[in-house]
């Protein structure tokens, strides 16, 4: 046995035993029948035949791949061993991105180069490029590329979406990369801070290492492994036992799961999934289109509100197209769109770039006209700039300063739900201002959606039911719950920045220089940004959903941070009494899962 263990000897496959011993074998089946019904779980034995005589000398519980944890876990309750919740408690949910993401051959020989957090599962491989056009351009000519890059912007989307796969040197877990990779199901690993990129951006270099672009790589998001070369790579398979436990999971659990999601196709994978609902749409992404990106610009470079709206007019059948084809593809279901929420300036060009852009028009005798365009755009751009963006002119407050762009989107929401209604279908629209820290800026902005809403009934004679609700994402908004749930029908905790409003902690510098040694030192338990603070954080929602009912008993409360896919959350939010969690498309089988085992371990 010790040289079958030591890889001295070749084992035979188990079958032989039955040609060459059949009344052995007999005994070795009967056995292991026994064994496995007595301990409920598949066992992994050691035995040995000596003078034609069977002996067990040990067993345990069998180490199993995401896969065998879910077949054994379904074949057992068919079997009669085990009940259907127990079989639900013995799958780790986590487990389940094997399931769901291409993942690394575990018998493939690689190269580890680096290592970042593990920001996105699966694993993807394709040539360096860094660049979101050239990731574009590269990718339109039959090319399979990673996207490198020091951190992402919104303006980068285009090639994410693209690219096999994103590998940034800076940047958390909740960073913009991070988060929208996962919403789309693709590989990304951040915070790898080892790799420097060149000035140019031809290569990156770790320690002696020289990558350049075109150089093939893999990355790992499950693992924040970066390989050199491509390497072979398991494509994910759904069985019928999979679905067959997510539907126990939904027969379990108490808590909704929606997703995150910006587009009809990411609304068509979350329904796929097994959402029940779209839980955030957030509308900045649709804003940052190739093709759009031009008319936003010109709407911020705007000098008057008549300016603006003649820009939000070419917007708004833009984004009436946009809600069109999500409410679409979740008919019947909730879909809560926020309006816009970052600073206007993530839509605008890099200052530094625009600088340099400027210096070599001058040096090369360019035109004027095209000099003074981009020293006017330098301007705005620099009077848009903000020491604190995170905490500066951003949600409910670019809706109080222009109230003309929340007013373009509650009209571009009304009028695609009644398209839809025309052609039969029941749409359920949920209006979400967001960042909102006092009952009176919600009211404004209520008031302004309800006039929209009055104009076009007008309009079309079409009457229809919508909410209006907020996110609680601010200390304060959590103090004054029972104030702002006077004007609001839902809130929807945002605990990205709830998280970060609450320890302080700016997220995309704290998980690459301060948190992994916090953890180290054991000051915090988990990273706050990847498992949900119940004693701080949580103290708060606590707050906020006990104000909030006092009001409103039947205000819908829920949750549509990153920690929504995250077991111990999902445990928390069921805990708190909250109606849903939302998460990103892919993590929505894992939060049913969570969901489920929250219901069962904690029936009182």
């Amino acid at each position: 046995g010790e040289d079958v263990v030591a890889g001295i000897r070749t084992p035979f496959p188990i079958s032989m035993l039955q040609d060459q011993l059949p009344a052995i074998y007999k005994e070795f089946v009967d056995i292991c029948s026994i064994l496995e019904k007595h301990y409920r779980d598949v066992q992994d034995i050691e035995f040995t035949v000596e003078k034609g005589k069977l002996y067990i000398l040990q067993t345990r519980s069998g180490k199993r791949t995401a896969r065998a944890a879910v077949r054994v876990a379904v074949e057992m309750v068919d079997e009669g061993l085990i009940s259907k919740k127990e079989a639900l408690l013995r799958v780790e949910p986590n487990q389940l991105d094997q399931l769901l993401h291409r993942q690394i051959d575990s018998k493939a020989n690689m190269k580890v180069i680096a290592k970042g957090l593990p920001a996105s599962p699966g694993a993807g491989s394709g040539k360096v490029v860094f660049d979101a056009d050239e990731a574009e351009k590269a990718t339109s000519e039959g090319e399979r590329v990673l996207l490198v890059r020091n951190e992402t912007t919104p303006d980068d989307i285009h090639g994410i979406i693209k690219a096999q796969g994103v590998l940034t040197a800076r940047g958390g877990m909740t960073s913009h990369a991070a988060v929208v990779a996962r919403g789309m199901g693709k590989p990304c690993v951040c915070g790898c801070e080892s790799i420097k990129i060149s000035s140019d951006s031809t290569e990156f270099t770790i320690d002696e290492i020289v990558v350049k672009k075109g150089d093939i790589i893999s990355i790992d998001g499950t693992t924040g492994n970066v390989m050199l070369g491509e390497v072979p790579m398991i494509d994910p398979v759904m069985s019928t036992e999979f679905e067959t436990l997510l539907k126990w999971a939904d027969e379990a659990k108490k808590l909704s799961v929606r997703a995150n999601a910006d587009t009809p196709e990411d609304a068509l994978k979350a329904r796929e999934f097994g959402a029940q609902g779209i839980g955030l749409c957030r509308t900045e992404h649709m804003f940052m289109a190739q093709e759009r990106l031009p008319i936003v610009q010109e709407m911020i470079l705007s000098n008057t509100v008549a300016e603006r709206e003649a820009a939000l007019a070419k917007i708004l059948p833009l984004q009436r197209d946009d809600f069109y084809g999500i409410f679409k593809a979740m008919q019947s279901l909730p879909v809560t769109i926020r309006f816009l929420d970052p600073p206007l300036h993530e839509f605008l060009p890099n200052d530094k770039e625009l600088m340099l852009e400027i210096a070599e028009l001058k040096f090369k005798n360019g035109s004027v006209e095209e000099i003074r365009a981009k020293e006017y755009l330098l301007k705005k751009v620099n009077s848009l700039h903000e020491v604190n963006p995170m905490l500066g002119h951003r949600g409910t407050r670019l809706g109080i300063t222009y109230p003309e762009i929340y007013r373009m989107q509650a009209r571009a929401v009304f009028e695609a739900v009644v398209s839809l209604k025309k052609e039969g279908l029941s749409i359920f629209p949920e209006v979400e201002i967001p960042l909102v820290m006092d009952r009176l800026e919600l009211a404004l902005m209520k008031e302004e959606v309800l006039n929209v809403y009055q104009e076009v009934v007008k309009e079309t004679g079409i009457e229809f039911e919508f909410k209006v609700g907020t996110m609680i994402e601010l200390p304060r908004a959590c103090m004054m719950a029972d104030e702002i749930a006077k004007e609001a029908e839902f809130f929807s905790f945002g605990t990205n920045d709830l998280t970060q409003t609450t320890f302080g902690f700016s997220r995309d510098d704290a998980e690459g220089k301060y948190i992994p040694i916090y953890l180290e030192k054991k000051i915090i338990k988990d990273n706050p940004f990847a498992v949900l603070d119940r004693q701080g954080v949580g103290a708060l929602m606590k707050i906020a959903v006990a104000k909030g009912r006092q009001v409103k008993p039947d205000i819908l409360i829920g949750i549509c941070g990153e920690h929504a896919g995250e077991p111990s959350s999902v445990e928390f939010c069921h805990m708190l009494g909250l109606e849903y969690v939302s998460c990103s498309p892919y993590r929505v089988p894992i939060a049913r899962l969570a969901a489920a085992q929250a219901a069962i371990s904690n029936k009182d």
